[in-house]
């Protein structure tokens, strides 16, 4: 009896990780729950180009918001998930997308941290702001521009207005989940002097710091630890 349970052990280990394994080459999302302290915290991850309506070129890396949404739907209404981190390496993307992503996570009750790896780009920024708590490695980069239209542009004055519009909501988003001003960031997105063939400012990981978009320069090991610092204030 006792080998034929041990079979089963073992079984339902290897199913478990093969579910595992095909959530994270699906959806790049997996539960982390092997931590000294049994934490349950899942892990989300923003890769590529975050995609909207449209869908992108088959050859691309993206995230999906169709499969963002109703997972952060699930990871709120799971009593026994503790906390949500998430890895972004985006060079940006839809923006409709970026910030429906970005209002969902800062909307959780649980306790939430943010890593940019490599890039946080354009939309990037709002989702790597909507944690509670935000970290970036050295070596990454955040690129802050205007609003870009891919599609048909109507040169009158309400077109304007609508980007105008779009920005706002983008840079208000911004400076409420961050320690910078709307007026900074405008100042940021309007330098011409940084971007070949381009407006807009590219900040390095200690410069994203310096102007207070991010809380704390750091990688994996730091992420973890503030987040479990964050779950174990959230239960005293």
């Amino acid at each position: 009896m006792s080998g034929d349970r041990n079979e089963e052990e073992k079984q339902q280990m290897l199913d478990k990780e093969d579910r595992q394994n095909d959530q994270i080459k699906e959806m790049g999302q997996v539960v982390l729950d092997k931590n000294s302290g049994r934490r349950r915290v899942e892990l989300l991850t923003i890769i590529g180009e975050v995609e909207g309506h449209d869908s992108a070129p088959a050859q691309s890396k993206t995230t999906k918001y169709e499969h963002v949404l109703p997972k952060l739907a699930l990871v709120e209404d799971d009593q026994d998930i503790e906390g949500l981190l998430i890895l972004l390496n985006t060079v940006g993307g839809d923006v409709e997308a970026g910030l429906a992503i970005a209002e969902m996570i800062a909307s959780l009750s649980i306790p939430t941290v943010s890593l940019v790896l490599g890039g946080g780009h354009s939309i990037g920024v709002p989702m790597a702001v909507s944690a509670d708590y935000s970290f970036v490695v050295p070596s990454a980069t955040m690129v802050i521009h205007p609003v870009r239209s891919s599609g048909m542009f109507i040169g009158v004055a309400q077109t304007y207005r609508n980007m105008e519009k779009i920005q706002d909501r983008i840079t208000t988003f911004i400076s409420n989940h961050s320690h910078t001003t709307q007026k900074r960031l405008e100042e940021l997105m309007l330098d011409t002097t940084q971007l070949v063939k381009d407006v807009g400012t590219m900040l390095e990981g200690e410069e994203a710091v310096r102007e207070g978009l991010i809380d704390e320069v750091g990688g994996i090991r730091e992420a973890l630890a503030k987040l479990y610092e964050l779950i174990e204030a959230g239960k005293k």
